[in-house]
């Protein structure tokens, strides 16, 4: 079984990795405040320790796909593994978390071009395609399934030489699972090329993104639901993490534009057949939908906005009539009030604890015939 040591951590809200191990800054900060030197040794220990609990088993698998006869399982041990596959056969090796040095013998054993080892194993998680001659490799990000709008980021790197494709992921993809299962039970998958087998895990890795952008419009669609309700919830903090869900989105596809755009270029791969070319211009054209839909994922935050906006003027428009309708029936009171309490000499002003008794119960029932009248006209 493969081992692979401690890694760095991708992050997948700004694309860059966290270093999750102790390294020379570190014993530097030690060596600079030896008081917090034990604090330090504790808290790497056990951030190495979580480190490693996360990363998951390495695996190496190498499945044929032949034309002619049945797809199977290869050995990876299996001294025909450096072979070349024929004509209508194909080669597709996945390795999860692999070691350094089984990948180097990996690679060594099915010539693949160093700078795609060189590229695994170092820190970047941008998007990248390189032509190698005779192989291409190329780094994408995929969308991880988990529900919810954080949208995590898991790095795939994949490489095609001659009828051999190799795919290099730290983490386990979910849609890698799904391309094994489906297509290790149908036949003539033997028949692709390498570029159109790449060309068909890219356009899965695209569909990561359909899905999030599904979870994303079903999370927008509960949100005006709820705004429209008749007891409408303060909604701004979902608001707010779907406009965050948004804007990362956007960040994880935007730099795909150097790989979708290039794979269709004449002079990218000017050996390769018609057949390939095609599918990698359809690819471009699924990314380029894929895009729209990200961008419109932006504008459907801002409708809901729009529409908790006016929702919250509407309500505060309702509380504004109530208002001023209180404020009417109690400026009429109060002149009432003004004109009874004048300093005439007038018979009314001279009735007593009557005339007092009959004025408050003749105000108190104006303002309540006021309110049953505003009830009436719907003003309340």
């Amino acid at each position: 079984m493969l081992h692979r040591p401690a890694a760095n951590r991708y992050s997948p809200f700004n694309l860059e990795f966290s270093p999750v191990h102790s390294g020379p800054n570190a014993r530097i900060s030690a060596a600079e405040n030896p008081m917090d030197a034990d604090a330090e040794t504790r808290e790497q220990g056990a951030a190495q320790a979580a480190a490693a609990a996360e990363d998951p088993v390495a695996h190496v698998s190498a499945l044929l796909f032949d034309a002619d006869r049945e797809d199977r399982e290869v050995d990876l041990a299996s001294a025909s593994l450096g072979k070349d596959p024929g004509d209508r056969q194909l080669l597709w090796i996945d390795a999860l978390n692999p070691g350094e040095r089984e990948l180097r013998d990996l690679a060594q054993r099915l010539a693949l071009p160093a700078a795609a080892i060189d590229g695994y194993l170092g820190t970047e998680t941008n998007p990248v395609l390189d032509n190698c001659g005779k192989c291409f490799w190329l780094r994408v990000v995929a969308v991880d399934g988990k529900p919810g709008y954080e949208f995590a980021g898991k790095v795939l790197t994949m490489i095609a030489a001659g009828n051999v494709v190799v795919t290099l992921h730290r983490y386990p993809v979910e849609f890698l699972e799904s391309v094994r299962a489906r297509q290790s039970s149908r036949g003539g998958i033997g028949e692709l090329g390498a570029g159109s087998f790449v060309s068909a895990l890219l356009d899965w890795q695209l569909g990561t993104y359909f899905e999030a952008v599904s979870r994303f419009e079903a999370g927008v669609e509960r949100l005006e639901v709820d705004v429209l309700s008749s007891n409408p919830r303060d909604c701004l903090v979902e608001l707010r993490a779907l406009r965050k869900a948004a804007s990362r989105l956007r960040r994880m596809l935007a730099p795909h534009r150097v790989v979708f755009g290039a794979l269709p270029r004449a002079d990218f791969r000017p050996e390769e057949d018609e057949r390939t070319d095609r599918h990698f211009r359809a690819l471009d054209t699924h990314y380029e939908r894929a895009m729209d839909m990200v961008e419109n994922a932006r504008d459907l935050v801002v409708g809901s906005f729009e529409l908790f906006s006016s929702q919250t003027a509407l309500a505060a428009n309702e509380t504004m009539k109530v208002l001023t309708f209180a404020t009417v029936v109690i400026g009429i009171l109060a002149v009432i009030g003004g004109i009874l309490g004048m300093n005439f000499e007038a018979p009314l002003f001279k009735t007593g604890v009557v005339g007092f008794t009959v004025a408050v119960v003749l105000m108190a029932a104006l303002a309540v015939g006021s309110i049953f009248f505003g009830r009436w006209r719907g003003w309340l």
